[in-house]
C-alpha cells in the first residue's frame, strides 16, 4: 500500500460537516463519513475496515475530495439511454388527461391507458407502452 500524501485546507473539516448536514442520499452521506475521518487524521486502512468500504474505494473518494471539494463526493451521472418520458411529454399527456376521451374519438367516456398511449403517439409521434403512460400517471397524480 502506497502512502496517501495529500494535504487538506484548513476548511476541509467544517466544509464536510456543512455538506453532511445538508446530504441526503445514503451513499453519499457514508463517503462523506469516511473521507471525514480520514481528514481528522484517521487512517485510510482503519476507516476503511470500519465502515466496510473497500481500501481503493476509500482512497479514491478522499483523493477525490481533495483534488475536486465536496463535488467529488456526489455520483457522476452515467451513461445509458436517456428516458423516453420527457417533461414536456410529461406536459402534454396531463393536459390530455383533462380533455374529454370523445373529443379524440375513443368510444368510451374514460381514458384508459392505451388509449391516451395511441393519442399521445399520433399527437407527438413518441411511441410509448401503456405501462410507460401508466407510470407517468401514477408519477403525477
Amino acid at each position: 500500500m502506497r502512502t496517501l500524501k495529500l494535504h487538506f485546507s484548513e476548511d476541509a473539516l467544517p466544509t464536510l460537516d456543512t455538506f453532511l448536514k445538508r446530504t441526503k442520499e445514503a451513499r453519499v452521506f457514508r463517503r462523506t463519513q469516511a473521507v471525514r475521518a480520514v481528514v481528522t487524521g484517521q487512517r485510510l486502512q482503519t476507516v476503511s475496515d470500519t465502515l466496510h468500504f473497500t481500501y481503493s474505494a476509500l482512497r479514491k473518494w478522499v483523493h477525490r475530495f481533495a483534488t475536486q471539494g465536496t463535488q467529488g463526493l456526489v455520483d457522476r451521472p452515467r451513461s445509458g439511454r436517456p428516458p423516453k418520458v420527457t417533461c414536456a411529454l410529461e406536459q402534454h399527456l396531463n393536459r390530455l388527461i383533462d380533455q374529454d376521451p370523445l373529443e379524440h374519438g375513443s368510444l368510451y367516456s374514460q381514458w384508459s391507458c392505451r388509449e391516451l398511449a395511441t393519442v399521445l403517439a399520433q399527437q407527438t409521434g413518441v411511441q410509448l407502452g401503456r405501462e410507460s403512460v401508466r407510470g407517468v400517471l401514477k408519477k403525477t397524480r
